[in-house]
């Protein structure tokens, strides 16, 4: 077997602020992880041009009909599905469009199968199983760099002509190497030496905020800062929806609530509608001709 050198691993290295943390009171030992958890803002926005450049082309995959499609194990494999399971709810989009898989499958969701992230073939397989092409975007998710599992699955999406991206916490990792974009906040050692759910946790965390709320800003699924394509499906979404519409045309709650009901709760067509003064026919026409854009549909009727 092949001995695997932790020492050269940032993320594995140890942390001189924390290393009397298990002598020290409550509050103190929660000032110690407190203290570190500062510091990882700070790294993740070194990376922003890079984030940048990987949600032009997640936006661009989008607009083509790919999907952003993530991979991981352990730790990493879970906030990709945190991340991709918000999506729909949040922006109303296909529930396939932002897909996550984890080493090992479903169980490994609840519970640690960490032997599955050492099998270099098994990504490839799993990318087959839900038809992967070359208008998608992999994003390989490994705290360390090296998991063999998402260098198996990025080297198989590079062989199409995919778009991949890594999001790692080491730099100049094996996997930062090998994808189109390199993202990698160097967030240090972790409070518990080598626990990478924690900084490394939180950074990736940031990250996937970032690509996903990015890249469907620029498809047209916010309006100013709201999320104008939110499902309606309980009763607290569904006030929500009242509140953006209201938040967006200035329209009391009552008259937002009327137009509402006249689209089925289709908040994007209902502030359209109100600010064009557009029938719903003519306000759904125009949104499709600008796929759903409401400030281009609104630009062109003032041009």
């Amino acid at each position: 077997m092949k001995r695997i050198n932790l020492e050269q691993l940032v993320t594995e290295g140890v942390n001189e602020n924390t290393n009397n943390i298990d002598k020290v009171s409550t509050l103190e030992m929660l000032t110690m992880i407190n203290e570190e958890d500062k510091k990882v803002a700070l790294e993740v926005q070194k990376e922003l041009p890079n984030i940048a450049k990987a949600v032009d082309e997640i936006a661009k995959a989008f607009e083509k009909g790919g999907r952003l499609i993530y991979v991981g194990a352990g730790t990493s494999g879970r906030l990709g599905i945190l991340d991709a399971s918000e999506c729909p709810p949040t922006y109303g989009v296909p529930e396939n469009m932002v897909h996550a898989i984890i080493a090992g499958g479903y169980e490994a969701i609840f519970r640690a199968k960490e032997g599955a992230e050492d099998n270099l073939e098994l990504c490839e397989e799993d990318l087959k199983n839900i038809d992967f092409s070359e208008d998608d975007v992999l994003v390989g998710l490994a705290a360390s760099g090296r998991t063999p599992y998402v260098i198996g699955g990025l080297k198989y999406a590079k062989s199409l002509g995919a778009v991949t991206v890594g999001v790692t916490c080491n730099p100049n990792s094996e996997i930062s190497k090998l994808v189109d974009i390199s993202i990698a906040p160097v967030v240090g050692p972790e409070v518990i030496i080598g626990s990478t759910r924690m900084k490394s946790g939180t950074a990736q965390k940031m990250v996937l905020n970032m690509l996903t709320t990015g890249s469907m800003i620029k498809i047209g699924k916010v309006f100013n800062n709201l999320m104008v394509d939110v499902k309606a499906s309980n009763e607290k979404l569904v006030e929500r929806a009242k509140r953006i519409v209201s938040l967006a045309t200035g329209a009391t709650r009552e008259k937002a609530t009327e137009v509402l009901e006249q689209t089925s709760y289709n908040v994007k067509l209902s502030i359209l509608m109100l600010e064009s003064g557009l029938s719903r026919k003519d306000a759904l026409d125009l949104l499709e001709k600008h796929k759903g854009y409401i400030s281009k549909a609104l630009e062109s009727i003032n041009k």
